[in-house]
């Protein structure tokens, strides 16, 4: 007996307070107990890479039968990669918008799912200091969330890249792969974080998720529009056109419209977005009452 209480860990003294790695500690176990959550990032992680791995084999057939002419006419490229952007095959759109929706649900199902469970009242109990908790839920989501974009993004591109190999596949050394590998990783813990916001404000499964996915995707479709520069304008402020911008082959990128998104302007969109997202849980979760 006296052995196994040698062994046995450490706890906290009744009422001392609880220290950050504590906190994250806890935000740690309450991700990992959902069941779902790792089949859904699972599942969602291999649907995405998936998709654009079907994408690139589907080019690689269609270029490896396609019969082009010894002598072709004016004007017609010769080479078969520069008859489609190699590049565009590891971030398709639908895949992509995909992983949006679920790193957006899985954040917000870790702050309205505690608030519908009645959980919340709990932690609160527990930890009175509601911006530490939700600084310990934005850590622990955007530390798991970037770890999923990175293999997605990551296995896509070499997936993908490999099977185009003979066919103008590039490597991150090429322009724009490596910003393209980047901006992608990064979109899950965004999206997770803007789901953090919505669930906090919300508070509800259902609206959570409708609101999220109306943000996140409706409302890019809305403002593409370049008759009115404030319609585009808007657009261009969506993290779904900050990432098309992110990960679009520089070769391809002429002719963008009126009023084009620029690199700089796309990563500013990132930081923006992350950074409202984080302050709006704060704060809400702050003021309202449980």
């Amino acid at each position: 007996m006296t052995a196994a209480f040698d062994h046995a860990p450490a706890r906290l003294p009744a009422g001392a307070p609880a220290r950050f790695r504590h906190l994250i500690a806890a935000e740690w176990i309450k991700l990992r107990s959902l069941r779902s959550t790792s089949w859904v990032l699972g599942a969602g992680a291999l649907a995405v890479i998936g998709i654009n791995v079907n994408s690139a084999a589907s080019n690689a057939d269609r270029l490896a039968r396609q019969q082009l002419p010894a002598e072709p006419p004016p004007g017609v490229q010769a080479r078969p990669e520069l008859l489609f952007d190699p590049l565009h095959t590891a971030f398709v759109d639908p895949a992509w918008q995909l992983l949006m929706v679920i790193a957006a649900t899985v954040g917000g199902i870790t702050v309205f799912g505690e608030y519908t469970s009645g959980l919340i009242r709990t932690t609160f109990t527990a930890v009175p200091d509601r911006q530490a908790v939700i600084a310990a839920k934005v850590t622990v989501v955007s530390a798991v969330m970037l770890a999923l974009g990175t293999l997605v993004s990551g296995a896509s591109f070499g997936v993908t890249q490999v099977l185009l190999r003979e066919y103008g596949g590039l490597s991150l050394g090429d322009p724009g792969a490596l910003r393209a590998v980047i901006a992608a990783a990064l979109l899950a813990p965004l999206c997770a974080l803007v789901g953090m916001a919505v669930g906090a404000v919300v508070r509800h499964a259902a609206g959570s998720v409708v609101a999220v996915i109306a943000l996140l995707l409706l409302v890019p479709a809305l403002f593409q529009g370049e008759r009115y520069r404030w319609v585009r304008e808007i657009g261009n402020a969506m993290p779904l056109s900050a990432w098309e911008r992110l990960v679009m082959n520089p070769e391809r990128a002429r002719g963008l419209g009126a009023y084009p998104l620029t690199i700089t302007d796309a990563w500013i969109v990132y930081g923006a977005w992350a950074t409202a997202a984080t302050a709006i849980a704060v704060l809400v979760v702050r003021r309202r009452d449980v």
